[in-house]
């Protein structure tokens, strides 16, 4: 098999950098995008400067208030944000068309072939890095490796500005001497169950056999095994199809009152059905987020063999998703209801009964 030369580019603080940069009184100063603190808003983005006081993204706003009360809070201007995305796709597309964004401020580059002929990888990070600030005076870091997963790394590992280079021949030690908890993936539930097993590190995880890890965890094993082994064979895909939709409301209040969740989640599935409708796609699997007042979260899945058909049946079995929590009995501060398993309009529908299976 080829190897590939794949770039990650991931924008230094995005959201806060922009601000920064329309605003030069903000430059130099902690600037947390979130909203009012005294809302119960919660952190988009933090810069530089704010991150040193231990603020970062999805941290309730009123904590980061606490952490640096001199710190400057700005409501997002999502406008601005992807006008800025379009104008940083744009200089992506300068170099190749094999791109797959993965949100406003990060994407992966496939530049094995690249318009400018240029055979380094890591002359393009630079050429592109270049680019983006010339258009954006905004700054980025680069990874550059074999795969996506440790292009993916390596672009956070020298932040802001970055630019890191994976050679194939780098990577088997690179992955070996990589603490657990920087594999992108493996989060803090995760990172705390490998350290109880004693793998702290990849050299750690490759001792253990698939078999082993699917065993201590699941179907997520084999991706463990495979990616420490520097098994990663998945592409750049410039139309990466969407996988899910959702809708999410953070009350202004915790709610107690069952009706009254209730009542919230009717107006959540009014909006996640009008943007099911947007784009044309169904799905077969509906799925209820709860946050309680202590940040607690639970998920609740429910399965269907045909197609979701109706907002009317988003409600329905989200409501019965909902008896199988603490509603009622736990103040709730959150609710999201969101349909994964998508088909577009024109793929064949699975015709016959529901089946239902409950995933707590």
């Amino acid at each position: 098999m080829r190897l590939r030369k794949i770039i990650h580019i991931d924008m230094d603080a995005f959201y806060a950098s922009v601000e920064q940069r329309d605003f030069p009184e903000f430059r130099g100063k902690p600037v947390v995008v979130g909203g009012d603190p005294e809302s119960r808003s919660v952190v988009c983005t933090a810069s530089y400067e704010a991150r040193k006081y231990g603020i970062h993204s999805a941290m309730p706003t009123s904590r980061a208030k606490r952490l640096c009360p001199h710190a400057i809070f700005v409501f997002p201007r999502f406008s601005v944000y992807k006008e800025v995305s379009r104008q940083i796709n744009e200089v992506f597309h300068e170099f190749t068309d094999i791109v797959e964004p993965l949100s406003l401020d990060e994407a992966y580059l496939d530049v094995t072939e690249n318009k400018k002929g240029i055979p380094s990888a890591t002359q393009i990070a630079k050429d592109i890095k270049k680019r983006i600030f010339e258009v954006t005076n905004l700054t980025s870091s680069a990874g550059v490796a074999a795969i996506k997963f440790i292009a993916k790394i390596a672009s956070g590992m020298n932040k802001p500005n970055g630019l890191t280079v994976i050679t194939p021949e780098e990577a088997e030690k690179f992955l070996e001497d990589l603490a657990i908890g920087k594999f992108y993936g493996i989060g803090e539930a995760t990172e705390k169950k490998m350290t109880s097993l004693g793998i702290k590190n990849g050299k750690d995880l490759k001792k253990f056999t698939q078999s082993e890890l699917i065993r201590h965890f699941g179907k997520s094993g084999s991706f463990y095994y495979n990616i420490v082994r520097g098994h990663d064979f998945r592409e750049v895909e410039p139309y990466r199809t969407r996988k899910s939709i959702g809708a999410e409301n953070t009350f202004a209040a915790d709610i107690l009152d069952k009706p009254s969740v209730y009542a919230e989640m009717d107006d959540i599935a009014d909006v996640l059905w009008d943007r099911i409708e947007r784009v044309h796609a169904k799905g077969k699997t509906l799925t209820l987020k709860v946050k309680y007042d202590d940040f607690e979260s639970v998920t609740r899945s429910i399965s269907f063999r045909s197609f979701i058909e109706s907002k009317e049946t988003i409600l329905k079995f989200g409501h019965e998703l909902l008896e199988s929590t603490e509603a009622g009995k736990r103040k709730i501060r959150l609710i999201r209801l969101t349909v994964s398993n998508l088909h577009s309009d024109e793929e064949d529908e699975d015709s016959g009964q529901l089946k239902l299976a409950f995933h707590t």
